[in-house]
């Protein structure tokens, strides 16, 4: 019998989290999701567990060294550690001016040095096994800062020569390193309640159905890179819909 595969996911939020859960799920993975606040996951395993499946859910701090050492730990005693994803956004606009010590430290633990930690811990246990897929998810601000976006920019930027550095180091050692660009706003009620406060409930009105990235195409885009031959790896991927602008 062969060993369980696991799919860890390093920021399990509502929904990209959520759908790449779901996807991997789906194909029988094991899911080990972590959070801040993880009880906020129990939808989440309650539906796996209704699909047949098995999810582990842990809160979990992943700028602290050691709960992220714990957590991808756990993760690969439980079987066969395929693939981690690092998901954790940390997105905010402050005007230079307003922009704190704190807040840009902050933001840069959570997106850039949580994303190091992550996978770091994942290649030493995937090295082990000789193969596994560690994939970030990067936003618009990984390629380029915007107004207002001096804390998140900068730590998107980190986090994708990362990426690129675990990429070059680690492809040839049999893991496939991915950085997936987001490159758009994704159909949440946070989005469009943003929508609704920035633009008025009218901008909102005129969205189209593919305006917006549907969560669960994004979670497919995750796992068709997973199972990639490795004759074709992918490093970067910028997803959109059609209907944006880029």
């Amino acid at each position: 019998m062969s060993e369980q595969k696991i799919c860890a996911i390093v920021g399990a939020g509502d929904f990209i989290g959520r759908a790449i859960a779901l996807r991997f799920a789906r194909e029988g993975y094991t899911i080990f999701a972590g959070r801040r606040n993880g009880d906020k996951l129990k939808p989440l395993q309650e539906e796996i567990e209704a699909m047949g499946g098995n999810c582990d859910i842990r809160s979990l701090d992943a700028r602290q060294e050691e709960e992220v050492m714990r957590f991808i730990g756990d993760a690969a005693a439980a079987g066969s550690l395929s693939a981690v994803i690092f998901n954790i956004g940390a997105n905010v606009n402050f005007p230079i001016l307003e922009t704190t010590e704190r807040v840009f430290r902050k933001v840069w633990e959570m997106a850039c040095y949580s994303g190091f930690l992550t996978g770091r811990e994942a290649a030493r246990h995937m090295l082990a096994q000789g193969e596994g897929s560690i994939f970030f998810t990067g936003a618009t601000a990984s390629l380029r800062g915007g107004a207002g976006y001096a804390a998140f920019a900068s730590a998107k930027f980190g986090l994708r020569g990362v990426a690129q550095s675990m990429a070059r180091e680690l492809g040839p050692k049999g893991i496939h390193v991915a950085h997936l660009i987001i490159d758009a706003a994704v159909d949440t009620e946070w989005v469009r309640g943003m929508i609704t406060e920035r633009q008025g409930a009218e901008a909102l009105e005129k969205l189209g159905p593919d305006d917006l990235l549907d969560p669960a195409a994004v979670g497919e885009t995750y796992w068709q890179l997973h199972t990639q031959p490795r004759s074709a790896w992918t490093h970067e991927l910028d997803i959109r819909p059609y209907g944006e602008k880029f």
